[in-house]
């Protein structure tokens, strides 16, 4: 659809509206009086998410690629249906072809209480079904009340069960990463990215002073990022999700990555949550599972 017909089927007065970000991608932006988010329809990939009189909670890489066939580097991520390398074939899209999929409005909604949402849809075609080979029906689900919710729901259209991994990709803006600690881990076992060999952890705040790519498993409880000079705790929620990842590249892992500055990594922290590892969604035909994520700005005098 062009953004003329999107905006004639599905805009919402001045609460949503449907316009072209770089690289030509389609957009869709919410507002309403908690704040404003903005969601590519490439990827069904959440860009932005501002409360009303705050700074992004979201970052964004200044060098990310808005093109089609590429990763967007930043927002919320869509991994589905693998997180991290395909299990059986590694050449296979990293994370899955969701976030790398053009997704089609299905409905947008602005309530009585002021709340608005945006759903995305993306079901099994020829091109999905060479990647992974399923009938399926995915949902991504928008909403700004006063906390924003992004849910994933996965419908199994298919004659025969099938299972996934999924996990909602979470890149937050912080003032800088040494200014920062992660509060609600504390006694949860976590797992290094490469390690079969757990570790609990001790201390009730996690601080981030080198790389980090923790799989925190059987985990579902709310985390805080506390940031110190931004004078803010974010609260980072979920739902239908016992995985929670932490990760932050470091300088060295940063340098290898061509759509982010060297200096990059200095200013976001992932808090994800996700559906992966040993926690793996199994889905019978018809059956549904959604993952969500609840997130919430707060202002703190002492963060």
């Amino acid at each position: 659809m062009t953004i003329t017909e999107l905006n004639n089927q599905f805009g919402r007065a001045d609460q949503i509206k449907f316009s072209i970000t770089k690289g030509d991608l389609p957009i869709a932006i919410l507002t309403n009086q908690y704040g404003s988010a903005t969601v590519s329809l490439y990827g069904a990939q959440v860009l932005s998410y501002i409360p009303k009189g705050e700074e992004d909670l979201l970052w964004m890489s200044d060098k990310s690629l808005f093109q089609e066939s590429k990763a967007i580097r930043g927002g919320i991520p869509i991994c589905f249906p693998w997180f991290g390398p395909n299990p059986e074939d590694s050449k296979k899209p990293q994370h899955g072809f969701a976030r790398l999929s053009n997704w089609s409005v299905k409905t947008t909604t602005v309530s009585s209480e002021g709340s608005v949402s945006l759903v995305l849809q993306l079901q099994d075609s020829s091109a999905t079904k060479t990647l992974w080979p399923f009938s399926f029906t995915a949902e991504i689900i928008v909403t700004i009340d006063t906390k924003f919710e992004l849910t994933l729901r996965c419908t199994n259209t298919d004659n025969k069960p099938f299972e996934y991994s999924d996990a909602l990709h979470s890149y937050f803006n912080v003032s800088n990463i040494a200014n920062i600690t992660v509060d609600g881990l504390m006694d949860a076992t976590y797992y290094p990215a490469g390690s079969d060999t757990g570790i609990q952890q001790q201390g009730k705040l996690l601080a981030i002073t080198k790389e980090e790519n923790r799989r925190y498993l059987n985990h579902s409880a709310t985390c805080i990022i506390h940031d110190k000079v931004f004078n803010r705790k974010i609260h980072v929620g979920k739902t239908g999700s016992k995985t929670t990842v932490v990760w932050n590249p470091g300088a060295d892992t940063t340098k290898t990555m061509s759509d982010m500055s060297p200096e990059g990594y200095k200013t976001f922290i992932c808090v994800e949550a996700a559906n992966a590892f040993n926690n793996i969604i199994k889905l019978s035909p018809g059956d549904s599972f959604s993952i969500s994520t609840i997130i919430q700005s707060e202002k703190a005098t002492n963060s």
